[in-house]
């Protein structure tokens, strides 16, 4: 039987002073935000003709219904094709929708659904690389942030890697996040500016954003 007294947190209702009291997390200065996303931005990737009339199309497609859509049809209308489009498999690492996760730190237990991650795995996903979360339409109840970094704190400790990357969607609007680890129990993380997926340069960006996630991160 489970020990009762060890405490859990469900990814959906965790909040950033829930996290607070599990580890010393703390989101970076000014100054170190400054540059903290120029390797991952700086990515080159020339983007086809094709890509840009396909992504034209889709803002085209959803725009006047975007905000309106519940959670369900945004992942699955709109933002499923921007994702199939980056091409996330190699191999045995692939892209999992609605994949349990769990893990503990500082012997606090967490577990719940990633919506989105880019983990190794075949039949579960095994080693996470890559999260996004979530797929909500605006004014979302609970701000997705705090979902996504107890996530990646649970992969961190999963992985003992040092550097997580992830993302953070509210409608139309994507946010950008780095997690790294400083030391025992004590995290630092950067959130990017806003890019708007609902005009045509900003979801370039987003997609040359994701491509450098797949050749940079997603890689043993």
């Amino acid at each position: 039987m489970e020990n009762e007294s060890i405490k859990s947190y469900n990814f959906s209702g965790i909040t950033m002073a829930d996290l607070e009291s599990i580890a010393q997390i703390d989101i970076g200065s000014l100054i170190s935000h400054e540059h903290k996303f120029d390797e991952w931005f700086g990515f080159q990737y020339k983007l086809k003709a094709a890509e840009s009339i396909f992504f034209k199309n889709l803002i085209n497609k959803h725009a006047l219904y975007l905000a309106s859509y519940s959670e369900e049809n945004l992942k699955m209308k709109f933002l499923a094709f921007i994702f199939d489009k980056v091409e996330f498999r190699n191999g045995k690492i692939q892209e999992w929708y609605d994949a349990t996760l769990t893990g503990s730190v500082n012997g606090v237990k967490l577990v719940g659904f990633a919506d989105f991650m880019v983990a190794k795995g075949t039949d579960v996903p095994q080693k996470p690389y890559f999260f996004i979360q979530e797929f909500k339409p605006t004014a979302p109840e609970r701000h997705p942030k705090a979902q996504l970094l107890a996530e990646m704190l649970v992969a961190l400790e999963k992985t003992q890697k040092t550097r997580l990357h992830g993302g953070y969607i509210i409608g139309q609007l994507w946010n950008f996040v780095i997690l790294e680890k400083l030391g025992e129990n004590k995290f630092e993380y950067f959130v990017s500016e806003a890019f708007d997926s609902l005009k045509l340069p900003d979801l370039k960006k987003i997609y040359v954003i994701l491509q450098a996630v797949k050749h940079k991160y997603c890689v043993d």
